[in-house]
């Protein structure tokens, strides 16, 4: 079987009255996910637990961010988070005397083996 990428989706995530990062972080994943549909695993007969998921973060303080939490969000596959430095901190958004407004970008990428002779996938 040949590992292959099936799958590129991003989203964004807000935390506004917070300044917690990995609330922010797990909005943007879980938007992107809302967006995303893997039909292909009933017409090939793979098992969804199969997959490898990545997924990348970037929020202005990586290290503020519970990998595992984010890594519990995807319902199936093994999962590897990224976190980057990135997204926006915008102060004096959030609520008054509290913190700032954090937003988060999210990317998911999705690779799964595919059977040789099932399914052809071209390369780019």
């Amino acid at each position: 079987m040949t590992l292959r990428r099936i799958m590129l989706e991003t989203g964004a995530g807000a935390d506004l009255h917070g300044g917690d990062m990995t609330k922010a972080a797990r909005r943007a994943v879980e938007d992107a996910l809302r967006r995303s549909s893997l039909s292909l695993f009933r017409a090939l007969e793979l098992d969804p637990k199969t997959m490898r998921v990545e997924i990348l973060i970037g929020v202005p303080e990586p290290e503020k961010v519970d990998r595992a939490a984010i890594a519990a969000i995807p319902p199936y596959g093994t999962v590897e988070v990224k976190v980057e430095t990135g997204g926006v901190s915008a102060a004096g958004l959030g609520a008054p005397g509290g913190s700032d407004a954090v937003l988060a970008a999210a990317a998911i990428i999705v690779h799964v083996d595919v059977p040789e002779g099932r399914w052809r996938l071209r390369a780019s």
